[in-house]
């Protein structure tokens, strides 16, 4: 067992990038772990998902976690837009329910550059923006006894590599580890 290769995770700081899946919220949560700070979390009003603090406890202190809720997508990216130019928190992490198009996605990855903050969106599976950085796939693999294993899959990247891993979170190190595939 290894931390998972470098080049791959964490992504490129000050950049975009996306996720999907049921394991995205894990995702989310060890990125913020790992790139420590603050990280604020932006959702609109109809994303009806509920963050328990207690749920997350073993990835980041309830304290470093912004909820930023607003009234539509819009007013979403507009937040998430100012979060990631201000540069005041590690990670901006945003559920989207629509298509992000080139003009938006580029001016995420603007100012996520400008603001040297790392950007995540949460997207529906199939559904992504060309503008993104990277974009993973991510999903609990059951039936091994280990409830905390992951396939994480780097499904988009502008650098050119793709590739899957499977990763278990451990909580007393606070780091996440990459496994061998349990054979068949």
């Amino acid at each position: 067992m290894h931390d998972p290769d470098p080049r791959f995770f964490p992504p490129s700081k000050a950049r975009m990038h996306e996720v999907c899946g049921p394991g995205a919220y894990t995702y989310a949560f060890v990125l913020a772990a790992r790139l420590g700070g603050v990280c604020m979390w932006v959702r609109g009003r109809r994303d009806l998902t509920l963050i328990n603090p207690n749920g997350f406890t073993d990835f980041i202190a309830p304290s470093e976690l912004i909820f930023c809720n607003t009234k539509d997508e819009i007013q979403s990216l507009a937040v998430t837009e100012e979060a990631l130019r201000a540069g005041a928190v590690s990670l901006v992490v945003v559920s989207l329910n629509k298509p992000l198009g080139l003009t938006e996605g580029r001016r995420l990855q603007l100012a996520a550059r400008d603001g040297k903050s790392t950007g995540l969106a949460i997207i529906p599976e199939g559904m992504g923006s060309n503008a993104a950085e990277t974009r993973w796939r991510c999903a609990p693999v059951f039936g091994h006894g280990d409830s905390t294993l992951q396939k994480w899959e780097l499904i988009k990247n502008k650098s050119g590599t793709l590739g899957a891993w499977h990763v278990r979170w451990d909580a007393t190190s606070r780091r996440l580890i990459m496994v061998s595939p349990a054979g068949k």
